[in-house]
């Protein structure tokens, strides 16, 4: 039951947007921008933001040479080039908007190692170099296989590694932090721990329904437009978008004294993905090893991935080293049947930022700019 003063000054707004992510921020950024004298709200379900923007390892990558090759198996040229080129103006945008110091933006090196089953020629590099030539005006890939004894790793498991010379890392905790305080001093409102279970599109404005957190009561905002930049999590709203959740697993070890290495590293079309954080280990993925329980939103820990991080952590990655895990999460992706994300505007009132296929920290920002740009 709301009072007098509520209904006058808390729930009419002109735009609204459900997630409080990368995406969701961003459009909600570029909105204000475009409309100073506007009303702009956030709603987020979580107390901290839900989906994967926080929940990640830190890369900002565009995309591995396997995975690029796998993409070129499947897509046409222009389709691959197209989102590799959304995931660069993506981090472009985030980078202008925020700075590399607000980011914790570093360029430590970006590597792919290939496990000795995997085959990858001169020519497959090539073949991607003359590819993003135009676009990057320099070598994206080169051949690193030197650099296997100097970075610790057990050899007998490699077949060579591959340096992408684009890529950096990035403190996502930080981003986020630092979005969110440049959001709302442009005047963006953000309502946290208000889950949205419906919409209905009115003839002059969108009324969207939120679960109170302390009751099982709902409250309806109303907005002239609604964005819903909600990644995995859209399906509850909208069922019939080819959306599937994808769980990734992540563990962090403790500091490991005299660590070799530092950057990112990718393996096996990026389904594995490891990175140096302040001393430390940051490991994830394996979701190809269980795809059918990885088709979730639930943010449970899966024992059996879990358990083969562990093992190429201390086979792989730190051979015939002590190491120990501190902490260990996971983060909700969203993917389809094709890798493009949905950008689309569903109705006069409504667009779409969703399926961000594990890429939303890269293209995030640029998939906000252009919702904007249909409001």
């Amino acid at each position: 039951m709301l009072s007098i003063w509520e209904k006058n000054n808390f729930i009419q707004y002109d735009h609204i947007i459900i997630g409080g992510g990368i995406v969701g921020l961003s459009t909600a950024f570029f909105i204000q921008q475009k409309y100073p004298s506007h009303r702009v709200l956030v709603l987020e379900r979580g107390l901290l933001p839900s989906g994967a923007s926080t929940k990640n390892a830190g890369f900002a990558c565009m995309g591995s040479p396997t995975e690029l090759l796998e993409d070129l198996a499947i897509m046409p040229e222009e389709k691959v080039l197209a989102l590799f080129l959304l995931r660069k103006k993506g981090l472009e945008r985030l980078r202008a908007l925020l700075g590399h110091n607000a980011m914790g933006y570093a360029t430590n090196g970006s590597y792919e190692i290939l496990e000795n089953h995997q085959k990858l020629t001169q020519q497959d590099i090539d073949r991607l170099n003359q590819l993003l030539l135009s676009e990057l005006g320099m070598t994206a890939f080169r051949d690193a296989s030197d650099k296997i004894n100097e970075f610790g790793f057990e050899a007998s498991f490699i077949g060579g590694i591959i340096e992408n010379c684009c890529e950096g890392e990035i403190d996502t905790g930080l981003t986020l932090q630092c979005l969110i305080r440049k959001v709302q001093q442009s005047g963006v409102e953000i309502k946290t721990g208000c889950e949205v279970t419906q919409f209905f599109e009115h003839p002059t404005q969108v009324e969207i329904i939120c679960r109170q957190p302390h009751s099982q009561e709902c409250i309806s905002f109303y907005g002239a437009t609604l964005s819903v930049c909600t990644n995995a999590f859209t399906s509850s709203l909208i069922p019939d978008l080819d959306i599937q959740p994808g769980r990734g697993q992540v563990l962090l070890t403790k500091p490991i004294p005299g660590l070799k290495f530092k950057g990112i590293f990718h393996m096996e079309q990026g389904y594995y993905y490891f990175r140096e954080y302040k001393g430390c280990v940051l490991l994830g993925g394996g979701r190809n090893l269980d795809f059918a329980t990885e088709q979730t939103t639930s943010f449970d820990l899966n024992a059996e991935i879990q358990s083969a991080l562990e093992h190429k952590l201390r086979t792989l990655i730190l051979p015939h080293q002590p190491v120990d895990v501190d902490l260990r999460w996971t983060g909700i992706m969203a993917f389809g049947k094709t890798k493009e994300p949905i950008l689309s505007q569903y109705s006069s009132r409504i667009s779409l930022g969703v399926r961000m296929g594990g890429m939303g920290v890269a293209m995030g920002s640029e998939i906000g700019f252009q919702l904007s740009t249909w409001v």
